[in-house]
Protein backbone atom coordinates (compact mmCIF):
# COMPACT_ATOMS: atom_id res chain seq x y z
CA UNK A 1 0.00 0.00 0.00
CA UNK A 2 2.46 2.34 0.95
CA UNK A 3 4.13 1.43 -2.20
CA UNK A 4 0.85 2.41 -4.37
CA UNK A 5 0.85 5.86 -2.23
CA UNK A 6 4.54 6.56 -3.16
CA UNK A 7 3.88 5.77 -6.84
CA UNK A 8 0.77 8.07 -6.94
CA UNK A 9 2.19 10.99 -4.50
CA UNK A 10 5.38 10.61 -6.97
CA UNK A 11 3.16 10.72 -10.02
CA UNK A 12 1.17 14.06 -8.56
CA UNK A 13 4.45 15.71 -8.26
CA UNK A 14 5.95 15.17 -11.61
CA UNK A 15 2.41 16.05 -13.12
CA UNK A 16 2.33 19.38 -10.93
CA UNK A 17 6.32 20.24 -11.47
CA UNK A 18 5.87 18.86 -15.56
CA UNK A 19 2.09 21.53 -15.31
CA UNK A 20 4.25 24.33 -13.69
CA UNK A 21 6.77 23.95 -16.28
CA UNK A 22 4.52 23.98 -18.82
CA UNK A 23 2.36 27.08 -17.95
CA UNK A 24 5.96 28.97 -17.15
CA UNK A 25 7.06 28.01 -20.69
CA UNK A 26 3.96 29.09 -22.33
CA UNK A 27 3.83 32.43 -20.40
CA UNK A 28 7.29 32.66 -21.68
CA UNK A 29 5.76 32.08 -25.26
CA UNK A 30 2.86 34.66 -24.40
CA UNK A 31 5.34 37.06 -22.85
CA UNK A 32 8.06 36.59 -26.04
CA UNK A 33 4.94 36.94 -28.65
CA UNK A 34 3.71 40.43 -26.62
CA UNK A 35 7.32 41.75 -26.83
CA UNK A 36 7.74 40.53 -30.76
CA UNK A 37 4.19 42.30 -31.38
CA UNK A 38 4.71 45.34 -29.12
CA UNK A 39 8.22 46.08 -30.59
CA UNK A 40 6.65 45.78 -34.32
CA UNK A 41 3.91 48.44 -33.61
CA UNK A 42 6.92 50.27 -32.06
CA UNK A 43 8.70 50.40 -34.83
CA UNK A 44 5.69 51.02 -37.22
CA UNK A 45 5.06 54.09 -35.19
CA UNK A 46 8.72 55.10 -34.65
CA UNK A 47 9.02 54.58 -38.92
CA UNK A 48 5.94 56.60 -39.19
CA UNK A 49 7.30 59.39 -36.89
CA UNK A 50 10.71 59.38 -38.02
CA UNK A 51 12.40 61.09 -41.05
CA UNK A 52 14.83 60.35 -43.14
CA UNK A 53 17.97 62.87 -43.15
CA UNK A 54 19.06 61.82 -46.22
CA UNK A 55 15.84 62.55 -48.03
CA UNK A 56 15.17 65.72 -46.14
CA UNK A 57 18.71 66.64 -47.21
CA UNK A 58 17.86 65.93 -50.66
CA UNK A 59 14.77 67.19 -51.31
CA UNK A 60 16.19 70.87 -49.86
CA UNK A 61 19.11 70.20 -52.09
CA UNK A 62 16.47 69.86 -54.86
CA UNK A 63 13.94 72.98 -54.16
CA UNK A 64 14.79 74.95 -50.97
CA UNK A 65 11.72 74.25 -48.69
CA UNK A 66 10.90 70.85 -49.71
CA UNK A 67 12.85 69.09 -47.23
CA UNK A 68 11.08 71.09 -44.30
CA UNK A 69 7.68 70.14 -45.72
CA UNK A 70 8.96 66.86 -45.70
CA UNK A 71 9.62 66.76 -42.23
CA UNK A 72 6.07 69.15 -41.53
CA UNK A 73 7.48 72.06 -40.90
CA UNK A 74 4.89 73.82 -43.11
CA UNK A 75 5.86 77.26 -41.79
CA UNK A 76 9.81 77.20 -42.43
CA UNK A 77 8.91 76.48 -45.87
CA UNK A 78 7.85 79.25 -47.41
CA UNK A 79 10.69 81.58 -45.35
CA UNK A 80 13.45 79.31 -46.16
CA UNK A 81 12.22 79.73 -49.81
CA UNK A 82 11.85 83.65 -49.92
CA UNK A 83 15.11 84.15 -48.55
CA UNK A 84 16.56 82.21 -51.03
CA UNK A 85 14.58 83.67 -53.33
CA UNK A 86 15.52 87.33 -52.12
CA UNK A 87 19.18 86.41 -52.13
CA UNK A 88 18.80 84.80 -56.10
CA UNK A 89 17.05 88.51 -56.71
CA UNK A 90 19.90 90.60 -55.12
CA UNK A 91 22.40 88.71 -57.43
CA UNK A 92 20.46 89.74 -59.84
CA UNK A 93 20.30 93.17 -58.89
CA UNK A 94 23.82 93.68 -58.32
CA UNK A 95 25.06 91.59 -61.49
CA UNK A 96 22.89 93.74 -63.93
CA UNK A 97 24.15 96.97 -62.18
CA UNK A 98 27.44 95.73 -62.33
CA UNK A 99 27.40 94.88 -66.18
CA UNK A 100 25.93 98.30 -66.65
CA UNK A 101 29.49 99.97 -65.01
CA UNK A 102 31.42 97.61 -67.03
CA UNK A 103 30.00 98.06 -70.10
CA UNK A 104 30.59 102.26 -69.25
CA UNK A 105 33.93 101.67 -68.34
CA UNK A 106 35.27 99.94 -71.10
CA UNK A 107 32.99 102.07 -73.47
CA UNK A 108 35.19 105.44 -71.66
CA UNK A 109 38.08 103.68 -72.00
CA UNK A 110 37.75 102.99 -75.96
CA UNK A 111 35.99 106.42 -76.76
CA UNK A 112 32.90 105.64 -77.19
CA UNK A 113 29.82 107.03 -76.42
CA UNK A 114 27.76 105.14 -73.44
CA UNK A 115 24.74 105.64 -70.83
CA UNK A 116 26.70 107.99 -68.57
CA UNK A 117 28.34 110.27 -71.75
CA UNK A 118 27.86 114.21 -70.87
CA UNK A 119 27.59 113.43 -67.09
CA UNK A 120 29.15 116.23 -65.42
CA UNK A 121 32.19 114.12 -62.65
CA UNK A 122 31.66 110.40 -64.59
CA UNK A 123 35.48 109.35 -65.80
CA UNK A 124 37.15 106.00 -65.99
CA UNK A 125 37.95 105.82 -62.35
CA UNK A 126 34.87 106.97 -60.96
CA UNK A 127 33.24 103.91 -63.59
CA UNK A 128 35.99 101.61 -62.15
CA UNK A 129 34.84 102.28 -58.55
CA UNK A 130 31.43 101.82 -59.44
CA UNK A 131 32.15 98.40 -60.40
CA UNK A 132 34.28 97.21 -58.42
CA UNK A 133 31.89 97.98 -55.90
CA UNK A 134 28.62 96.38 -57.77
CA UNK A 135 31.23 93.50 -58.13
CA UNK A 136 31.78 93.12 -54.69
CA UNK A 137 28.33 93.31 -53.35
CA UNK A 138 27.11 91.18 -56.18
CA UNK A 139 29.71 87.92 -54.50
CA UNK A 140 28.55 89.15 -50.83
CA UNK A 141 25.35 88.37 -51.95
CA UNK A 142 26.47 85.07 -53.51
CA UNK A 143 28.20 83.84 -50.28
CA UNK A 144 24.93 84.95 -48.17
CA UNK A 145 22.76 83.00 -50.60
CA UNK A 146 25.10 80.05 -50.74
CA UNK A 147 25.06 79.95 -46.82
CA UNK A 148 21.43 80.27 -46.47
CA UNK A 149 21.06 77.36 -49.43
CA UNK A 150 23.69 75.51 -47.29
CA UNK A 151 21.51 76.26 -44.12
CA UNK A 152 18.48 75.02 -45.35
CA UNK A 153 20.04 71.59 -46.12
CA UNK A 154 21.34 71.18 -42.35
CA UNK A 155 18.00 72.19 -41.31
CA UNK A 156 16.00 69.81 -42.89
CA UNK A 157 18.43 67.41 -42.08
CA UNK A 158 18.64 68.32 -37.97
CA UNK A 159 15.17 68.11 -38.05
CA UNK A 160 14.59 64.77 -39.74
CA UNK A 161 17.14 63.73 -36.87
CA UNK A 162 15.26 65.02 -34.18
CA UNK A 163 11.72 63.76 -35.20
CA UNK A 164 12.00 60.48 -33.22
CA UNK A 165 11.88 62.67 -29.55
CA UNK A 166 8.61 63.42 -28.12
CA UNK A 167 8.02 67.20 -28.16
CA UNK A 168 6.40 68.73 -25.55
CA UNK A 169 3.04 70.81 -26.34
CA UNK A 170 3.14 72.33 -23.25
CA UNK A 171 6.66 74.04 -23.88
CA UNK A 172 5.65 77.81 -24.50
CA UNK A 173 6.53 81.31 -23.93
CA UNK A 174 4.12 82.66 -21.60
CA UNK A 175 4.58 86.68 -20.78
CA UNK A 176 3.74 87.57 -17.02
CA UNK A 177 3.89 91.18 -15.74
CA UNK A 178 5.03 91.05 -12.56
CA UNK A 179 4.44 94.29 -9.86
CA UNK A 180 7.10 95.18 -7.98
CA UNK A 181 5.50 96.91 -4.72
CA UNK A 182 9.07 98.92 -4.11
CA UNK A 183 9.21 100.81 -7.83
CA UNK A 184 7.38 103.92 -7.94
CA UNK A 185 5.66 104.72 -11.37
CA UNK A 186 8.16 107.42 -12.89
CA UNK A 187 10.82 104.19 -12.08
CA UNK A 188 9.25 101.42 -13.97
CA UNK A 189 11.90 99.23 -15.50
CA UNK A 190 11.47 96.44 -18.30
CA UNK A 191 12.36 92.40 -18.02
CA UNK A 192 12.98 89.74 -19.53
CA UNK A 193 11.92 86.45 -16.99
CA UNK A 194 12.11 82.49 -18.24
CA UNK A 195 9.88 80.31 -16.19
CA UNK A 196 10.87 76.55 -16.34
CA UNK A 197 8.32 73.79 -15.12
CA UNK A 198 9.04 70.23 -14.57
Amino acid sequence: MIKIILLIFSFLTISIVKSQQYKQDSLISVQEDLIINNTNRTDSLTQSLTRSPLKASLYSAILPGLGQMYNRKYIKAPIVLGVIATGVGFIKHYDDRYNKYHKAYLAQLSGKTHEFSGVQGIDARVLANAQDTERRNRDYAIVLTTLAYLLNIVDAAVDAHLSIFDKDKDLAIKPVILEDPNTVLYNQKLGLAFSFNF
